[in-house]
């Protein structure tokens, strides 16, 4: 018997995290996968004085540790109470432990840590790190959106189907409605008003074909397509996102630098109001090995 796929979501103890953790939590639900809840601790790295204080009781950076990873448990069970909740306390690096822990499973869950003033709209080191390495979709969680608001997903290239394929199955779990976007570029200064652009027939058959795969993957799921022109792609694609439960994107991975991701993605990441879903798989040659 194969046993099912587990959204995997990392937990530190801040309020951006259980925030994460309570959407894995619902989302589990929706999907009836399990939980896999993970606490990274770097004390056992760091020093060996790990046991309680003398004369204290409940002290010491494990019992810390155990203490923060049942303070996950519970965010994950007062959002889902019926949802099987799976744990891990690791010692060392989140960035070690969780690309081997989710590699290939439903889901890597994260929050969005924020950094105050304008570096606030920055996505955490950790999460941003994930987006670009992971072996399976990472989704980030950030504050904003609506809840019952349709999934929302970005298409521009008809080979490109990870994305199309992990919004329908968001939008299934979740029976709520798919949004499917693509957007064509236009020089600054082109006057939309006066001169509107002709989709052309290229973009719309690229609309209608992901529209009929979506019925496709997802037979019943209401589906609604939208043709849109900006002079940036990521600024049409966070305006449109505005009311989503959830935006997914794609990325090839072609950042200026190895293991980042696509501009459009990072950027969607980093401005967002409310989760984003980064479609990644694991390399076909790997899962073949590993199978």
């Amino acid at each position: 018997m194969v046993e099912s796929k587990a959204i995997v979501v990392g937990y530190d103890g801040s309020e951006p995290a259980a925030r994460a953790v309570r959407w894995a939590a619902k989302e589990a639900a929706q999907r009836k996968v399990p939980l896999h809840l993970v606490h990274c601790t770097l004390w056992p790295l760091l020093t060996k004085n790990l046991g309680p204080v003398p004369g204290i009781a409940d002290s010491g950076l494990q019992h810390a540790a155990e203490n923060t990873l049942q303070e996950g448990v519970e965010h994950a069970n007062q959002a889902a109470p019926d949802v099987k909740v799976l744990t891990s306390l690791l010692n060392g690096s989140p960035r070690v432990h969780l690309p081997r822990i989710s590699a290939g499973q439903e889901m890597l869950v994260l929050g969005s840590r924020g950094l105050g003033g304008f570096m606030g709209l920055l996505v955490g080191s950790v999460s941003l790190e994930m987006a670009a390495t992971a072996s399976c979709p990472v989704a980030v969680i950030k504050p904003g959106g609506d809840p019952d608001g349709p999934v929302m997903v970005a298409v521009h290239d008809p080979g490109a189907t990870a994305a199309l394929e992990d919004a329908c199955t968001a939008a299934a779990a979740a029976g709520a409605r798919l949004v499917i976007i693509h957007v064509r570029t236009v020089p600054a200064g082109y006057r939309l008003v006066r001169d509107p652009v002709d989709p052309g027939a290229a973009a719309e058959a690229l609309l209608d074909s992901a529209v009929a795969k979506a019925r496709e993957l997802a037979p019943g799921l209401t589906v609604e397509k939208q043709f849109l022109t900006d002079t940036s792609v990521p600024r049409a694609i966070l305006h449109a996102a505005q009311g989503a439960r959830l935006t997914v994107v794609g990325t090839k991975g072609h950042g200026l630098v190895k293991g980042s991701i696509g501009s459009t993605a990072h950027a969607v990441l980093h401005h967002a109001k409310g989760p984003v879903l980064v479609s990644r798989r694991q390399p076909a040659a790997k899962a073949a090995h590993e199978s």
